[in-house]
């Protein structure tokens, strides 16, 4: 067996989900939203697969969505992007194994940045390369040049960029990013830009796109995600967008993948991203009211929440929260004593790992966000009297 694949366990997403489906807990672990998504998208769907053709679309999607992610960028985030410089994938997590699949060499050093989405390293070592871990300042998850620095080396080709940040709930700033071009630029390194949450953001902000920044057009693939976009996680629609140097090599890999994605999944997609801007806007709103509601709750019960800026997920400090556990063993404490489930952010590093905090997904109903924080409450005062 391939040693890279055969000393993993499962992921901590799927464990904690199975123990909630076994127990009857909440499950605030899994990112995966309550409700139907977007109706709109879903009748579409409906529709296409009783009056279009289910047969193989094109290998790299149809052009029908590759013309509709290239325009919904140009409007959202002023890109310009030809649809040929888009590759359709079966959801973001194939769009990353394709272009490492596509863009490592063996013995290629790939910077990843800590906290990590959990597929990033295998799929790094799969394909041949060496990972040199970088990580985020814990709790500001600030990304300095110093951390960029000491991860790069002479071997070093590529580096791979979640923003917003997944398991941080963080988003980089335009200085981080204009200093993360730089970087890439004075190396010569492709960035591979995982950016599924670009449109779940806060606050008024607005998600900037690492390709966009000085130098970085010619040398980013930039990976989005419909299951995030339309609230939709299970339809596992995805993309990556280059220049077509790039975009021809992602081709090559993301054909010997899963070649092409359901036809009327892909239909769906580009009628959402043609028409939806209104329903997208007001899903963001209802996410935002949710993690209000979470993080007051949490607050009055005695936790000490960190800002969440983006994502469907924002954290709890245990520490500061006067809870003594590490987060490994204040999840299991959590699923088994007060039937609620949470993943611990040390699963998203793997190097040094950050113990003290544990990530909950507030994508959920208000009377599950009410229950939750009650447990939430009774977990703590368990705890720490």
């Amino acid at each position: 067996m391939n040693p890279v694949y055969a000393a993993l366990g499962t992921t901590i997403f799927e464990t904690m989900s199975a123990r909630a489906r076994a127990t009857g807990a909440i499950n605030l672990g899994q990112g995966f939203p309550d409700g139907e998504g977007c109706v709109a998208v879903i009748r579409a769907a409906a529709e296409a697969l009783t009056t279009r053709s289910n047969q193989y679309p094109p290998m790299a999607g149809l052009p029908e969505l590759r013309q509709a992610i290239a325009r919904h960028y140009a409007r959202h985030q002023q890109l310009d992007l030809a649809p040929q410089e888009v590759i359709v994938t079966s959801g973001a997590t194939e769009a990353i194994a394709a272009s490492f699949a596509a863009l490592i060499a063996p013995g290629d050093e790939v910077i990843l940045i800590q906290p990590l989405y959990d597929a990033y390293l295998p799929l790094v070592q799969g394909a041949g390369g060496v990972a040199k871990l970088a990580a985020l300042e814990p709790g500001s998850w600030r990304l300095t040049r110093a951390a960029l620095e000491a991860a790069a080396g002479p071997r070093t080709r590529l580096i791979v960029v979640n923003n917003p940040v997944n398991p941080a709930g963080s988003m980089l700033s335009r200085e981080e990013l204009a200093d993360l071009a730089a970087f890439c630029v004075e190396r010569d390194l492709i960035a591979v830009c995982d950016e599924v949450w670009e449109h779940v953001v806060y606050d008024g902000a607005r998600h900037v796109p690492l390709i966009a920044m000085p130098g970085m057009r010619e040398r980013t693939v930039k990976i989005g995600s419909a299951g995030k976009i339309f609230a939709l996680t299970g339809w596992k629609i995805g993309w990556m967008c280059a220049a077509p140097p790039i975009a021809a090599m992602l081709a090559r890999a993301h054909q010997y993948l899963t070649f092409s994605s359901a036809p009327n999944l892909q239909w769906a997609v580009a009628a959402g991203l043609e028409s939806q801007d209104s329903w997208i806007a007001q899903s963001v709103a209802g996410f935002q009211r949710s993690r209000d509601r979470l993080a007051a709750g949490l607050g009055a019960a005695g936790y000490h929440v960190l800002p969440s800026a983006a994502t469907w997920f924002l954290s709890i400090d245990l520490a500061a929260s006067g809870i003594a556990l590490d987060d490994v063993a204040f999840c299991e404490n959590l699923v088994e004593e007060a039937g609620l489930a949470a993943i611990p952010v040390s699963a998203f590093y793997a190097q040094a790992p950050v113990t003290h905090l544990v990530r909950l997904c507030f994508a959920k109903a208000d009377p599950v966000i009410d229950t939750a924080i009650e447990r939430m409450d009774a977990a703590r005062t368990a705890l720490v009297r």
